[in-house]
């Protein structure tokens, strides 16, 4: 390509706070419109705003969580525009005295990994909501005052689906820290993306274009991607690029023109008056970093490291903190993680469900492990296991209880499993030979033969001994 892409992702993401940032509102999503406000989020005058300590330190944990420098002084600001769901007409936010600044997060692409800066993590409140109409609009202020964190990132990213990727892993890192709930239909994690383009070779930075209002990491990395081909177009076709703020549309997989973009001095910063500097001392900070949970990608380094699980089933156990702790507390139980995590990433995984920060998952810990081990006996062959978990889940039965319901047993018996084989290998006798050749693949094709026969009871290493005797592989 003749043109090499800068973009730099803005992230808004709530707090889970059970208030709103600067007074006693709740913040529950989906509440009937207008039905969680006080004169100080409807911006009444003489209400003043008193900061939710709450929602300071998870902001903290955030920008820890990004590696970021916290000052031990910041400054709320006063951000100017005016908007129907801005009823103060300005939005409590910071600006140049942040809490936090210089951090950075890895991401990894095909294996290697990338650091993309982080500027800095600030505090703000959200705006309200407009609901347009066919005839009409509303404004719902349930949603004004929520705090939440901005997350700038640096324009260290060089294609759509690194941003996306950025995306994937930020989400992950605030969900698995318990500060945001990762959703993006719900608008509680938001992304503008920064989009501009340069010769390949230039380091000074072309005009940049903001992504707004694209809810999923697929639209995105296609919204980015017909942004990177429109401004290449413009410029090949002699044009120049305005500074602008665009949408995406999905119908007509391009972006399209919102607004002319605002510079932050059009928004006329000035300390608010009403609240006082932030002071975060020292032992806050150690209070809070000592609290910190295991982020995602420490955690799919130690089940690598420690439990010996593959680098690919750690990275799906990890896709979600609820997840990842129902494996652990099974693999501690049963004692063989590799078996635990190729059970659940196999059957279990299927039927779960997850929404924000919580999920729901058929069977217990203990079942898992119960079943398993009865696999490791003898008892039960790996497909009779199959059908004894989709018995257990979504029931507080035990395995044994359900395979006793079943009668199911796995046949051990050797001589039973030789005469079966004979059987097969007379039946077989071109893979036979291939297989007593040296075609080693084939003696999966016996053992499934064999289970098969048994309607899948018999003892696959019985089996493979058996086949391995008859031919006289040793």
């Amino acid at each position: 390509m003749r043109y090499e892409a800068v973009i730099g992702l803005e992230v808004h993401a709530h707090l889970l706070t059970r208030s709103k940032a600067f007074c006693g509102c709740m913040t529950t999503y989906g509440a009937s419109p207008n039905s969680q406000v006080c004169p100080v989020c409807l911006g009444l005058p003489g209400a003043l705003p008193v900061l939710n300590g709450e929602a300071v330190r998870m902001a903290v944990m955030t920008a820890l969580a990004l590696h970021c420098a916290i000052r031990t002084r910041s400054r709320f600001a006063r951000k100017n525009y005016f908007y129907p769901d801005l009823p103060k007409g300005y939005q409590i936010s910071q600006f140049d005295e942040p809490f936090s600044d210089r951090g950075y997060l890895e991401i990894e692409m095909d294996g290697v990994v990338k650091r993309a800066g982080v500027t800095r993590v600030h505090m703000e409140e959200d705006a309200g909501k407009n609901i347009h109409g066919a005839a009409s609009s509303i404004v719902d202020l349930n949603r004004s005052g929520v705090p939440l964190v901005e997350i700038v990132g640096e324009p260290d990213l060089r294609s759509a689906a690194e941003a996306a990727e950025y995306l994937r892993t930020l989400r992950d890192v605030l969900v698995f820290i318990g500060v945001n709930d990762g959703n993006l239909e719900e608008g509680s994690f938001r992304c503008d993306a920064n989009v501009s383009i340069r010769p390949v070779g230039e380091t000074k930075l072309g005009t940049r274009v903001e992504l707004k209002n694209i809810n999923s990491f697929r639209f995105v990395e296609k919204a980015i991607v017909s942004e990177i081909a429109r401004q290449a177009a413009v410029i090949d076709g002699g044009g120049r690029i305005v500074q602008e703020t665009r949408g995406w549309s999905e119908d007509k997989g391009a972006t399209f023109s919102l607004r002319s973009k605002e510079e932050a001095q059009d928004y006329r910063y000035f300390a608010d008056p009403d609240l006082p500097p932030l002071v975060i001392d020292e032992a806050f900070v150690d209070q809070v970093r000592a609290s910190m949970p295991e982020l995602p990608r420490d955690k799919r380094a130690r089940f690598v490291r420690e439990l010996g699980i593959s680098a690919a089933a750690a990275r799906v156990l990890t896709s979600h903190p609820r997840i990842a702790g129902f494996f652990e507390e099974a693999a501690t139980i049963h004692g063989n993680a590799t078996k635990v995590a190729n059970f659940v990433t196999s059957e279990v995984l299927r039927d779960v469900t997850t929404h924000g920060l919580q999920a729901t998952i058929p069977v217990t810990p203990v079942q898992v492990a119960a079943l398993l081990r009865l696999v490791d006996s003898g008892s039960i062959s790996g497909k009779q296991a199959k059908e004894v978990y989709a018995k257990i889940a979504g029931t507080t039965k035990t395995p044994e209880d359900v395979v006793a319901e079943l009668n199911l047993s796995q046949v051990s018996d050797v001589g039973a499993i030789q005469e079966i084989c004979r059987r097969l290998i007379a039946d077989n006798p071109k893979q036979a030979e291939q297989l007593r050749a040296g075609k080693t693949a084939l003696m999966g094709y016996f053992v499934g033969l064999a289970m098969k026969e048994t309607k899948g009871s018999a003892n696959p290493q019985l089996v493979n001994e058996a086949v391995r005797q008859l031919l006289g592989l040793g």
